[in-house]
């Protein structure tokens, strides 16, 4: 995530920014960033995780979307493109400035990196809490088997699930499926930790 030259961009010249470019930017109080670029292993699980939900949600009438699809965003105007995106119902799009957004995803996914975990853990959370239709929230870090789990109950309160382990299996309630972290992971070798007294270490690989 980048930030463009220093310039107070408004909400129409913004839309207009993003119907002209082939780049993704998103907006907030004036500024814009660009969202394009990622590291290997970002991209990896990104498509790792893509490929197992598709998999498992075909013959549930369900659909995954990629880090293109814009969702609305009440408290975060006017969208936001998430990592991944899955829902289980007719999708609803709304339209601003000849735009489209889906309104009605249930289940939101972010591969975390070290810019920009901070955000993703806190206030984006905080604002994707204002889609009605979100009812999971997914945060898988890219520098090690790490994935936490945030699942909303009936009565507003949001459930924590932590899995740090290849062996682990996420169920993902929204969508009523599982996932292995072996599959997430698959093909992403991570730093080795840093050495201890019994000697140095390896680096871990899921494969």
């Amino acid at each position: 995530m980048t930030a463009l030259p220093k310039k107070v961009y408004s909400l129409e010249e913004y839309l207009d920014l993003e119907r002209n470019s082939e780049e993704k930017f998103e907006f907030w109080d004036g500024n814009v960033w660009s969202m394009s670029g990622a590291r290997y292993a970002h991209n990896v699980v990104t498509q790792n995780m893509s490929t197992e939900l598709g998999i498992r949600l075909r013959e549930k009438g369900c659909l995954v979307l990629g880090a293109d699809q814009r969702i609305k965003v009440p408290a975060y105007p006017p969208y936001r493109y998430p990592d991944m995106t899955a829902f289980c119902s007719e999708p609803e799009i709304e339209e601003i400035g000849g735009i489209e957004m889906l309104v009605n995803p249930q289940l939101i996914i972010e591969i975390l990196s070290d810019s920009a975990e901070a955000f993703d853990r806190g206030d984006k959370f905080s604002y994707y809490k204002s889609i009605p239709s979100f009812t999971e929230y997914l945060l898988i870090a890219q520098h090690r088997p790490h994935i936490t789990q945030f699942v909303k109950h009936g009565d507003g309160f949001w459930a924590n699930y932590e899995y740090n382990d290849l062996s682990d299996t996420v169920e993902l309630r929204s969508v009523r499926c599982s996932v292995p972290l072996n599959a997430i992971y698959r093909g992403v070798t991570f730093p080795a930790p840093e050495p201890n007294l019994s000697g140095s270490e390896t680096a871990q690989s899921s494969e």
